[in-house]
């Protein structure tokens, strides 16, 4: 799913693209991707751009006439700018959305449609699509700590919810955690006052480091690779391989459809964390630590 330092980038592009352009037609080719029916997405043509903005992990085009086109592009959904008249590509094209200079489209690589598109009319019902997170590179120490501290969750968790932080998901949250030197399974309300300084900190450095490298990735063009691995990343999708700091393998929880990758000797002790399924299958012959699974791997 594309996260903060990918969406800003996005908008960044969108803004050099289509800002102050007027949109000419929208035609919508997957009826999974159009959530809403009021006002019709007709109401969106022939009207000029008049910014475009992050809101949380959604993108948010605005329109003359008060309007909002609300984009979540959820895991696989990315978008693409193409010459005008371009149509969306096959089975992956959900719409495209035709300016004056250049065809915006909506594809997702994924037989799960999740993508969603929503018109909406003014900052009060544009502002009902926002989760309430906290903007990680706004607050101060002090709210982050009140935002992410509410209830008693993992950090992996309360990084990840929505309602406290806005823009983090499952990649960028193994590196905050990482660079923080700090377990994903740790329970907030067991942090002290200056492991919550170095996660702030970390969460702040983070995503300040990658959106500066996927902007200067992207220069003055559209951004075509957006993914949520990346060879430079710490951990994250690295499963196996050295970790940068200590040269230990990088460790892998897969639960459904989301990971969580750290490096047991930075963050947790050296002990490995058990995935919980595999527990319950392995109960005893779960290794517990670094030096316990490499015997293991050796035998």
């Amino acid at each position: 799913m594309p996260e903060l330092p990918d969406l800003e980038v996005y908008v960044e592009a969108l803004e050099r693209h289509a800002g102050g352009q007027c949109l000419e037609r929208i035609r919508v080719v997957s009826p999974s991707l159009l959530r809403s029916v009021e006002p019709p997405l007709s109401a969106a043509e022939g009207r000029r751009v008049l910014g475009v903005r992050r809101l949380a992990k959604r993108i948010v085009i605005g329109l003359e006439e008060d309007l909002f086109l609300v984009f979540h592009l959820m895991i696989a959904g990315r978008l693409r700018w193409r010459p005008p008249g371009a149509k969306p590509p096959g089975k992956r094209g959900l719409a495209s959305l035709d300016f004056e200079t250049g065809t915006l489209l909506v594809t997702e690589a994924s037989t799960r449609k999740r993508a969603k598109l929503h018109l909406v009319r003014g900052e009060a019902a544009l502002a009902e699509h926002d989760p309430g997170g906290v903007e990680p590179l706004e607050v101060d120490a002090a709210g982050f700590r009140a935002a992410v501290g509410r209830g008693n969750h993992t950090l992996k968790r309360a990084l990840t919810d929505p309602r406290y932080l806005a823009g983090v998901g499952n990649a960028y949250s193994d590196e905050i955690l990482h660079r923080a030197r700090l377990s994903p399974v740790k329970l907030t309300s067991r942090l002290d006052d200056a492991e919550w300084q170095r996660l702030h900190e970390a969460t702040r450095e983070t995503l300040a480091l990658w959106t500066e490298r996927l902007r200067a990735q992207t220069g003055d063009g559209f951004p075509e690779k957006v993914t949520a691995f990346r060879p430079e990343m710490a951990v994250h999708g690295r499963h196996k391989e050295p970790c940068p700091d200590c040269g230990s393998p990088v460790q892998r929880i897969v639960r459904a459809e989301n990971e969580c990758n750290y490096c047991a000797r930075c963050q947790t002790g050296g002990k490995l964390l058990a995935d919980r399924a595999l527990s319950r299958l392995l109960g005893k012959d779960w290794p517990r630590t670094l030096e316990e699974l490499e015997e293991r791997r050796g035998g």
